[in-house]
């Protein structure tokens, strides 16, 4: 019984301490995933879509991010709304931020 006593006190007091480095080098690590798997992706993302809004024209067809296909009638440069639209019979007016993508000339004739 003593033998097993004594086996617990020595590891109890046995392998010394690595210290904060390697607590420091783990959050480096983390924070580099972070960076690469999370923010910067989403970064390019915002950074692209601001390009979108910014080169939107009179004419472009467009696609909302409600699924509607129009073409722009009239940009409001004062409060970023557009008029889209989607027949000769309808007109909507929605938010530029709602623009999920500009497509390619001729793809309401092809619909």
């Amino acid at each position: 019984m003593s033998l097993f006593i004594s086996q617990a006190n020595a590891a109890a007091e046995g392998a010394p301490g690595q210290g904060g480095f390697s607590m420091v080098f783990m959050l480096i690590i983390f924070a580099g995933i972070f960076y690469f798997m999370i923010y910067r992706p989403q970064a390019k993302r915002t950074k692209e879509h601001k390009n979108l809004m910014e080169n939107i024209s009179k004419g472009d067809e467009i696609l909302t991010q409600g699924g509607l296909v129009g073409r722009v009638v009239k940009i409001s440069a004062e409060n970023d709304y557009v008029q889209v639209e989607l027949n000769e019979n309808n007109t909507i007016v929605i938010k530029k931020n709602f623009i999920s993508a500009v497509l390619p000339k001729g793809t309401l004739k092809s619909i």
